[in-house]
Parts: structure tokens; C-alpha cells; sequence
């Protein structure tokens, strides 16, 4: 196993595309890093950098305490697992597995070679042989394939294939293991048991791992840290609970969450005491706690952003001014939870803005009823308007 560290690394194609955009980032030994973001942010490109697939345009890669830039991917001590599978049609699960671990040996001519001219180190190589038979037959039990060693990739299901490209990548045990979308050609019910089954692996084999994905379910469940890219550059990096509940950025906030988070924009306001943020719907009360920080922006427009989760629907406005009025648009029932979609604002006055909260399975709403709604100010953030900036973020927290 080995720590992962990128320092300065950019990827610069011909035509001057900027794919990644001087990179810096520290995996430590044994962790699993996921790096997400929407398709084209330079995801891939860096994971395949690390592999030693793409070449770096400037920067340095270190796995373990070697610098690899110039090391060509087989002698970086890495495994890849690909979206595609990349299993040979003509060879064996058994055949499949091996391969690598049998590269290793030589061919069938150098074997020969060596008995003749070196019985010591034939013994050996044909002991370090059966070994890996062993390895395999090892492998093909912990992920349940062992029953298929027979079958060639043609006699498999999907989910049957990414289990012998995950064993190939195993049976190395390499210093660290780079995961490029493996579970996106699968169903939805396949990717939830692959996503249990990576999780308890590493688990099991605390090895690093560095995967990436545009999936942000995968990414926060799978990930120790993760790390959300936009267009070549790193926005934030942290554990899954703390990106999800402090982001730096209006894009981190808005690309992580499911339905993801909503945006008003208000005016901050303070009249005789009382701090508010005034919509287009109406007016929120907030703790003045949660606004000190934000004094200097006092009478400014921001964005306000709030999750589905921390909206509460009410039945009436009569008596409480931060209740917000909305007619539901769309009703979207999930089983557990129901999705409901609103348009907020007064009928007849000039303004809109769309809103999206979860409610209980139960909850019985319809498309055109009239609602009213509170939020939750302890789960409230304040984006700039221009830059999108978290007002109240400071290296991973708010500020106090």
C-alpha cells in the first residue's frame, strides 16, 4: 500500500484544451478518495494520469515515495479497473484472472529456456505458478466467481464481468487500485450490491483506492473523502458528511444532494433588531447567530440556499410571517419518502422561483394545491451573487 500525492499536475492537450488544471491533491495510505463531478470536468483524465495511461503536461505524481512521472503504467504498481470490463473474449474467468501474475512469469519459450539452462530456477518458477493458482481460486472465492472459472467473459452477466475485472485487479495486490465509472453499465439494483461489495473490500484490505465517478449517491457512500471537480479544477475536498453540509461553493452545494439544493435569492435585512432575508415570496426570520458573520453584507442581495430536507410544509400563513407561500407543481412519490416540486411566490404579484422539498411517504398533496412553508435557518447558506462563494465557509467550516 502507498499514500497518492499530486502537486501542480496539469493535462494541456495540443490544441491548448485545458483538461486539468493544476491539481493538488493528498491520498493518503489506505483511503478511499472518490473523485466526482459532471461529465468533462478532467475526472478521468486524472485518474489515468496516476495510471500512467495519459502523460501529465506539467506537475508531479508521487505513489508511495517514488516520483512516476516518467514511469510507464506496468511499472507503477497500480491496477485499473475500466467502465468497459477490458476482459480478453477468448480466455477463461480462470484464464482472465491469471494473466497478469502469469505476464510476470514469461512465455512458454523462456520456461523452456530455463529448464535447460537453469533447473534451480524452473523449480522455483513453477512453484511461484502454482501459487498463483492458489491466488486465483482465493480471489474468485471472496468476490463468489469461483463457480465460473470455466466460462469464458461471453457466458457472463454484467454484473458477472465487473466481478472478474475487480478479481484481475486483486489477484496483483498492488500498492493502490484506480477505479475509472466501473459500475455505470450496470442496473440500478447491481450498482447498490457492487457499491456494498467495494465498500466492505476496502474495508477488508484497507488498501488505497481512488475512484471516480459522476454518480454523487456512489460518491458519498463509497468515498472517505471525496473530492468534486468542475472543469479541470478541484473545488473541495473532504469527507462525504462535511462537503455535503459545509459547501465551499454554490456548485459544490447545488451538484451534491438528491433532489439537490434549493436557491432564492434574498435581501439580508435588520430592522430594530430583528435580522430577516427578504424574497420574492415574502420574509424569513433568521437566528441573528447565523447572520453576524455576515454583517458587511447588510442590504445586499444574495443567494440563499437550503436543501429539500430542510423545508417543512405547513397548512396555513395566519400567524407566523416567515411562512412562505407555494402551490405544488409536481408530486413525485418515492416509497419511503415523496418528492414535492413548488412554485413559490403570491399569485398575481410579479416573481417566481421553483422549490423542491421531501415530505413523509404518507403525506397526501396534489398538483395545484396551495401550500405554505417554513425553513429550517439552522441549515441555511449564503452564496455571493456574482462569484457563488459560500459566505460562511472557511477551510471546510463555517465561520463563527
Amino acid at each position: 500500500m502507498a499514500d497518492v500525492v499530486l502537486r501542480g499536475v496539469s493535462r494541456i492537450f495540443p490544441d491548448g484544451t485545458v483538461a486539468v488544471n493544476c491539481v493538488d491533491l493528498s491520498i493518503p495510505d489506505g483511503q478511499f478518495m472518490v473523485l466526482v463531478g459532471p461529465s468533462g470536468c478532467g475526472k478521468s483524465t486524472t485518474l489515468r494520469m496516476i495510471a500512467g495511461l495519459d502523460q501529465i503536461s506539467s506537475g508531479e505524481i508521487t505513489i508511495g515515495s517514488r516520483v512516476v512521472n516518467r514511469l510507464p503504467p506496468k511499472d507503477r504498481d497500480i491496477a485499473m479497473v475500466f467502465q468497459n470490463y477490458a476482459l480478453y473474449p477468448h480466455m477463461t474467468v480462470r484464464q482472465n484472472l491469471a494473466f497478469a501474475l502469469n505476464l510476470r512469469q514469461g512465455g512458454l519459450l523462456r520456461r523452456l529456456v530455463q529448464r535447460i539452462a537453469a533447473p534451480a530456477k524452473a523449480t522455483a518458477a513453477a512453484h511461484r505458478r502454482k501459487e498463483i493458482g492458489l491466488k486465483v481460486h482465493a480471489v474468485a472465492e471472496k468476490l463468489g466467481i469461483e463457480h465460473l472459472l470455466q466460462r469464458r467473459p461471453r457466458e457472463l452477466s454484467g454484473g458477472e464481468r465487473q466481478r472478474v475485472a475487480l478479481g484481475r485487479a486483486l489477484v496483483r495486490e498492488p500498492v493502490a487500485y484506480l477505479f475509472d465509472e466501473p459500475l455505470s453499465n450496470l442496473d440500478a439494483r447491481l450498482r447498490l450490491e457492487m457499491r456494498r461489495e467495494l465498500k466492505q473490500l476496502h474495508a477488508e484490505l484497507r488498501s488505497t483506492m481512488i475512484y471516480v465517478t459522476h454518480d454523487q449517491v456512489e460518491a458519498l457512500t463509497l468515498g472517505d473523502r471525496i473530492a468534486v471537480m468542475r472543469n479541470g479544477e478541484i473545488q473541495q475536498t473532504g469527507s462525504p458528511r462535511e462537503v455535503y453540509d459545509h459547501p465551499r461553493n454554490r456548485f459544490v452545494a447545488g451538484f451534491l444532494g438528491t433532489p439537490p439544493m434549493n436557491f432564492l435569492e434574498a435581501r439580508l435585512r435588520v430592522d430594530e433588531g430583528q435580522w430577516s432575508l427578504e424574497t420574492i415570496a415574502g420574509r424569513v426570520a433568521v437566528d441573528k447567530l447565523a447572520t453576524e458573520r455576515l454583517q458587511r453584507r447588510v442590504g445586499d442581495q444574495v443567494v440563499l440556499g437550503f436543501r429539500p430536507e430542510a423545508v417543512h410544509l405547513v397548512g396555513a400563513l395566519e400567524g407566523a410571517a416567515e411562512r412562505l407561500p407555494a402551490k405544488v407543481t409536481l408530486v413525485e412519490p418515492l416509497g419511503d419518502v415523496t418528492i414535492v416540486n413548488m412554485r413559490l411566490g403570491v399569485e398575481g404579484m410579479p416573481g417566481s422561483a421553483d422549490v423542491v422539498c421531501k415530505v413523509d411517504a404518507v403525506s397526501q398533496l396534489e398538483s395545484g394545491e396551495n401550500v405554505a412553508l417554513e425553513i429550517d435557518t439552522r441549515c441555511i447558506h449564503f452564496f455571493d451573487i456574482e462569484t457563488g462563494e459560500n459566505l460562511a465557509y472557511a477551510g471546510g467550516r463555517p465561520t463563527p
